[in-house]
């Protein structure tokens, strides 16, 4: 609950509720980031371990049913690691831009 400041008030009464109030929100944006930074390492984790393991399975699977003279296990493995990296990229610039527009617009 933000009051208006009074004519007749102190210019120091006047910082020290502004700073106040600017504490306190700083104090739910750390707790807030905290918990997003530990999601995003979840959902960063998964993002590549998911493509990454589909493509060692579907290498296995390829592997039995199409015999090659190279491993399609280990061509799949790392086609799925590097979708998987670029996907874990995406979430990260996507993440990185939204926390500059939120800045921003704190800023404001």
């Amino acid at each position: 609950m933000t009051e208006k400041p009074l004519k007749n008030e102190p210019a120091l009464a006047r910082q020290v509720g502004t700073k106040a109030e600017r504490k306190i929100r700083a104090q739910r944006r750390v707790n807030r980031t905290v918990w997003l930074g530990l999601g995003m390492m979840g959902l960063i984790g998964w993002s590549v371990a998911v493509p990454t393991l589909l493509g060692a399975a579907l290498g296995l699977w390829l592997d039995e049913h199409y015999p090659a003279s190279y491993s399609w296990t280990l061509t799949m493995l790392i086609i799925g690691l590097f979708i998987g990296c670029l996907n874990a990229w995406h979430w990260v610039a996507k993440e990185h831009r939204e926390m500059q527009e939120n800045q921003e617009d704190s800023n404001e």
